[in-house]
């Protein structure tokens, strides 16, 4: 090779470098996305959290880019889930729920986290104080573990003899141990006996339904839980088999054939974490952004399993329903 030709290689090869780092310099920011849940039974809340990034002016795959990882209900599986989506270096993670935020913190202090949502992140130690998070962490968070005693007034103004509620508790999730105290101390204060089992895996379900038949409970509470939440349809689909009044926290459950839901609105609060990657994406820091609570919780009805139940919604409650489904 000539040595003119040779110092021409040379001089292309120290030009082709740095344009390959300035192309990946130049890549739109990432986000990171860490669900507890499966990716079919939050579709709704992540088309929300898109359709806002958009009205944001945020378009995927042109100036941003999303990863997601779900945990499908197996808590077990959010650690190692949580260190590849860190292991991505996205600039901002969105997470939720609770033991989702909790793994991805353990995960990383420095990534920028919003939780979509989650419940006590004070109790839990995801932030400072809602006021002043103080770290990596901010977003949303619910009252999933404070819901017990109002879902249960509900329930018995529907079923006024009501007399033993059963209950599912995942012992998975630490999010468990504050909501069996609530609901118990509301159990109490009405004057109710409470019918409880412990879920581990999904082969409990059936296994629950049938003690709860056994034991001869009027009503079934299920409560807040990523892992219910997964296995929503075939929990409905057993209330109803088992003809088992049921109540729950997230309105998804109704839309999915479940009798009522009183909680806050989820898909709600995932198209309100775009706000906050917006801020971040912008500079903002999490430590200073106030993380934001519900301002209404919802009641929702489905009267199409109300009749096939064989029960009459009494027209107070209906009143009170912010939507009834037919």
């Amino acid at each position: 090779m000539k040595r003119r030709d040779f110092i021409a290689l040379l001089g292309g090869a120290a030009t082709f470098i740095p344009l390959s780092a300035s192309a990946q310099q130049s890549q739109p920011p990432l986000i990171g996305v860490l669900n507890a849940a499966s990716a079919k039974s939050t579709a709704s809340s992540y088309e929300a959290f898109r359709s806002a990034l958009r009205q944001l002016g945020y378009i995927e795959g042109r100036n941003i880019r999303i990863e997601y990882r779900y945990a499908d209900g197996f808590l077990d599986r959010l650690p190692a889930l949580a260190e590849e989506v860190v292991g991505l270096n996205p600039t901002v993670i969105v997470s939720g729920p609770l033991p989702a935020s909790l793994a991805v913190r353990k995960a990383t202090a420095t990534i920028p986290i919003v939780m979509a949502t989650g419940a006590d992140p004070v109790g839990f130690g995801l932030v400072q104080s809602l006021s002043r998070p103080g770290g990596n962490v901010t977003g949303l968070a619910n009252f999933a573990e404070e819901l017990a005693s109002k879902q249960l007034d509900v329930i018995r103004e529907l079923l006024p003899r009501l007399a033993r509620v059963a209950t599912l508790v995942n012992v998975e999730n630490p999010l468990h141990v504050p909501q069996w105290r609530e609901m118990q101390a509301a159990a109490a204060k009405a004057s109710l006996a409470l019918v409880h089992f412990d879920y581990r895996v999904p082969e409990d379900l059936e296994r629950a339904f049938s003690e709860f038949v056994h034991a001869k409970a009027d009503a079934l509470l299920v409560p807040p839980d990523t892992t219910f939440s997964s296995n929503v349809v075939r929990i409905t689909e057993l209330a109803a088999k088992t003809r088992l009044p049921a109540t729950y926290g997230d309105r998804r459950a109704v839309e999915a054939g479940g009798l009522l839901s009183y909680g806050p609105n989820v898909v709600e609060n995932y198209r309100r974490s775009a706000i906050y990657v917006d801020k971040i994406l912008k500079g903002a820091k999490p430590a200073e952004l106030p993380v934001e609570q519900p301002t209404k919780i919802e009641l929702v009805i489905n009267l199409k399993t109300a009749r096939a139940l064989g029960l009459t919604v009494p027209p107070s409650l209906l009143a009170r329903a912010d939507e009834v489904i037919e």
